[in-house]
């Protein structure tokens, strides 16, 4: 046993080294100041985003973009409480008078075709789109001011038929929350050095884009609609397996789109259950196994933490903890978290193996719960 923990703790060392590596090798985008010409449609799915939606749509209106060149639409899934409301009102009675970047903004009610209601709304949205690029960010987000125009620079600089760029969270200065930083950190780490390594194999559906044409070419999400979750990872796939360098990442401060984390336990591993549910349908045998790695070394700090002494318990937990610092600290600097993080982060990277293993097994055994719904693998 643990000459199997030594050399998984080794391929997990080289895993986040080389992530680390391809971090700095993806270079801080600077968007020139070239004369707008892309042409975007924003797709915001939402169900029942009533306390979410005035920070979005205050965002919208800031936006530095020619209102011309991009509409946003927001598709209601089957809400109950007044969001669509909050929508008109916010739109006739504060956003018209201004001559703001917002373009057209409205609301089209979704139409469900699959067992995915996500990816159903961007479908919907999709058809009825008029421009080529289109823009997905989730109701409960902040887009930033020059998020359009960095976009459309790297956009005209790059040539990429799909662009994944940053999210971000804001945090209060609790543990839950700072917990939540702890496992987002990791993977937008992850995702920016996956791109530089030449392996990108994540990306998140709150600040992505890919052209319309490309998408109608791949069949959209044809072949994954059976589940729910993974409106993004596997359309990600898609584009990667039709054409890796056309794909591109985008890591610049100006584009970072903010969301918030979620206020409890309960909501917190049903979203984590979610996310976890489709990657034993990712397609890559390379992705998976990168998945076992970081598993087994998780399990491996559960086992010895619960079974060995005390003079010996901590040791894999340490190591671990260690190891992860690589890739942590140069995303938390991009990101611009404050120091105040590490104060928290013995005690975060002490429960994560825990929480990793019992969000996977709820993930395979159980139903989850999301926006009201029940759904299962």
């Amino acid at each position: 046993m643990i000459w199997f923990l030594i050399f998984t703790f080794i391929l997990y060392a080289i895993l986040i080294i080389a992530l680390t590596i391809g971090f700095y090798k993806v270079e801080e985008f600077r968007s020139k100041s070239n004369k707008e010409v892309t042409s975007f449609s924003v797709v915001i799915p939402f169900r029942n985003e009533a306390k979410n939606l005035p920070a979005l749509l205050e965002s919208i209106s800031k936006i530095n973009y020619s209102k011309e060149l991009v509409e946003f639409i927001l598709v209601d899934d089957d809400s109950s409480d007044d969001s669509v409301e909050i929508i008109d009102n916010y739109v006739s009675s504060q956003l018209k008078p201004l001559d703001c970047a917002r373009g057209d903004i409205f609301v089209i009610k979704n139409k469900r075709i699959s067992n995915s209601p996500k990816k159903d709304a961007i479908t919907t949205a999709i058809s009825k789109a008029k421009n080529n690029w289109i823009l997905t960010t989730d109701a409960d987000c902040i887009v930033p001011v020059n998020w359009l125009n960095s976009l459309d620079s790297f956009i005209q600089q790059r040539k990429p038929k799909m662009v994944v760029a940053p999210v971000n969270y804001k945090v209060e200065n609790n543990f839950l929350e700072q917990f939540q930083l702890l496992d987002f950190m990791s993977m937008q780490g992850t995702t920016i050095g996956g791109f530089g390594i030449q392996f990108p194999f994540l990306c998140n559906g709150a600040n992505f884009g890919y052209k319309k044409d490309e998408f109608l070419k791949l069949n959209g999400f044809e072949g994954n609609n059976n589940i729910a979750s993974g409106d993004d990872i596997f359309l990600f796939e898609k584009f990667i397996n039709a054409d890796k360098k056309s794909v591109g990442y985008l890591k610049s401060k100006e584009a970072i789109v903010t969301t918030f984390p979620i206020k409890n336990w309960t909501d917190l591993i049903n979203q984590r259950t979610r996310w976890a549910a489709k990657t034993s349908n990712f397609s890559s045998l390379k992705v998976k196994l990168i998945g076992v790695i970081v598993l087994l070394t998780n399990f491996f700090v559960v086992y010895y933490l619960a079974i060995k002494p005390v003079s010996f318990l901590f040791i894999p937990f340490a190591v671990k903890m260690m190891i992860d610092l690589f890739l942590l600290l140069p995303t938390i600097k991009f990101f611009g978290h404050k120091s105040s993080f590490f104060k928290w982060y013995i005690f975060a990277s002490l429960l994560y193996p825990f929480f990793s293993l019992a969000v996977i097994l709820k993930s395979i055994f159980f139903r989850y719960h999301w926006k009201g719904r029940r759904f299962k693998k």
